[in-house]
């Protein structure tokens, strides 16, 4: 009670919703620049278990915005390193690791027992393969990427519009569009983690979804937000399977 205690003293917020992030369990797809900020976020709500997934191991690059790594954590593996952390955080939730990445060998026991997936990772591919994934067990999805400046963010739930109804595979074949190659801020991954995580509270404990079929563009130059309605695509093989 005291270390929630701000939340539950919210106006709309109380014990119930509090116990509702408790029950809850989320996958985090991605342990990069998005991923330990949304993870230590949720973690100190109080959602109640956080599995984690990512293949990598830490590097001196990651250092400059990956808020739960320092110097003596390269080398170890993110996900184990992020877990270890958020136990540290707060001992009152289960956290578990996963090192792999996420395939079509592990997706579908990986997100079917999900009360909701948080995608912060950095390619394409497995973008898709979360979205298609999400969509045929029927899990919610909040995804977030960010890049030099800038930052976007939405949700996929029930019946609405896809990633792939808003960005259509054929256009977004080009892998290098990772911040490996093209850079990026610190702040931008840690302040699009910031609102993710944020929803994901607002969905977990009020059952809200303010960007359900709604992209958030963040531009972190001139500081300005936008939210654009986007529908679904007719030819979109995603929707078409479900």
């Amino acid at each position: 009670m005291h270390l929630y205690s701000r939340q539950i003293l919210l106006e709309g917020w109380d014990l119930e919703a509090q116990e509702k992030l408790k029950l809850s369990n989320v996958l985090i797809v991605g342990c990069g620049g998005i991923g330990c900020a949304l993870a230590e976020l949720l973690a100190r709500a109080g959602v109640g278990k956080i599995s984690l997934i990512d293949a990598d191991s830490i590097e001196v690059s990651n250092l400059q915005r990956q808020m739960a790594f320092g110097p003596a954590d390269i080398g170890f593996y993110k996900a184990d390193i992020l877990a270890k952390r958020l136990t540290q955080i707060n001992p009152h939730i289960q956290v578990h690791s996963i090192v792999a990445k996420l395939d079509k060998t592990n997706a579908d026991c990986l997100i079917a027992s999900q009360d909701l997936v948080l995608d912060g990772c950095d390619n394409f591919t497995t973008r898709y393969l979360v979205n298609q994934i999400c969509q045929q067990h029927g899990v919610p999805l909040i995804s977030a990427s960010a890049i030099g400046f800038q930052g976007q963010l939405f949700m996929v739930e029930g019946d609405s519009a896809c990633y792939e109804c808003l960005f259509p595979k054929e256009e977004q074949q080009n892998e290098s569009l990772r911040c490996a190659d093209s850079g990026v801020l610190a702040t931008t991954p840690n302040v699009m983690a910031s609102l993710q995580a944020h929803h994901a509270l607002l969905y977990l404990g009020l059952n809200l979804r303010p960007l359900k079929q709604k992209l958030l563009l963040w531009n972190g130059l001139n500081m300005t937000q936008r939210i654009l309605n986007f529908m679904h695509d007719e030819n979109c093989a995603s929707c078409q399977a479900r």
